[in-house]
């Protein structure tokens, strides 16, 4: 079957700066797929890139198997885009912008629909520079869904948003996948990723450095734990480090965290019986996606110093 998108060998250079380093990945129909990466890693680019918005240097990239650079028309019809950086003109009206973009498909969503799906409703009438920050991210969610796009870009789309109207972001974003959309989600958000995503690729300096689903993420770089407690004496720190399973000490705001296997537990029991500490409180902790995602940063970082 034809994937939703194909990249293939992507890359991008600004001057002296290789900003995407031949990037590759595929996204299947009907999947939430996440770009996730530090600031600079190249998120942005190799979206704009494989929305035909920029030109990579070199590099394979299809659509539905159409190549966005030799149909542009096309993909006006196939593909919605809210991206970081969007603005309107500040005197068009909310209903106005929305009904241009809903005139580019043949087939658009009900507006008025739409408008009250993202919260927009008693907005219709109002201006684009009358927006608060969140409105004005939540209109540009709806213009890239109004045409109703087989693949939806979205770059940072809860950027700006209160708690609950990124809950309210993450259904309606789930509903749009039920009703066939293709989407690919831009975030530093681990929780959205880990909400809304099938499978995430983790950007760093301009490479994909792993593919995975969430969990799968999880259970293959994430298998330790760790556990917090109560500083011992000075002394007592360099045993810590010495126990079975322990791959790191480190000390912070009165406690102490020690990281590593199940293994661990057993032995630090032991310790804190023999430092009188057995009744000490422990905090136990399995690492999460954000904790994964910041080793798999850092570890790539370290290997290309």
């Amino acid at each position: 079957m034809t994937p939703a998108l194909l990249v293939d060998g992507l890359s991008k250079r600004y001057g002296r700066v290789l900003a995407v380093d031949g990037v590759g990945f595929e996204v299947a129909e009907g999947e939430i797929f996440g770009l996730v990466g530090p600031n600079g890693s190249g998120k942005t680019t190799t979206a704009e890139c494989v929305q035909g918005l920029r030109r990579p240097d070199s590099g394979r990239v299809r659509i539905f198997g159409v190549d966005p650079h030799d149909q542009p028309g096309r993909m006006a019809r196939l593909v919605g885009t809210q991206l970081q950086d969007s603005t309107l003109p500040d005197r068009i009206r909310v209903g106005e912008a929305l009904h241009l973009f809903a005139s580019l498909a043949p087939e658009p969503v009900d507006e008025t629909e739409l408008l009250e799906q993202w919260g927009l409703a008693d907005k219709r009438r109002a201006s684009f520079a009358s927006l608060s920050g969140g409105q004005k991210q939540r209109l540009f969610v709806a213009l890239a869904l109004v045409t109703r796009p087989r693949l939806v870009f979205l770059d940072e789309m809860t950027t700006g948003l209160d708690p609950g109207a990124r809950r309210e972001a993450w259904r309606l974003i789930g509903q749009a996948r039920r009703k066939g959309a293709t989407i690919v989600l831009v975030t530093h958000f681990m929780d959205e990723v880990e909400r809304l995503c099938d499978r995430v690729a983790v950007l760093v300096d301009g490479r994909v450095i792993d593919i995975d689903t969430p969990a799968g993420l999880i259970t293959r770089h994430g298998g330790g734990i760790s556990v917090r407690f109560p500083v011992p004496k000075p002394a007592g720190l360099d045993a810590l480090r010495r126990l079975p399973g322990v791959s790191g000490v480190s000390v912070g705001d009165g406690l102490v965290e020690v990281r590593g296997t199940g293994r661990s537990l057993t032995a630090l029991g032991h310790f804190l019986s023999t430092h009188g500490a057995a009744d000490a409180e422990l905090q136990v902790r399995q690492p999460g996606l954000e904790d994964v995602y910041l080793e798999l940063v850092a570890g790539a970082r370290k290997a290309r110093a």
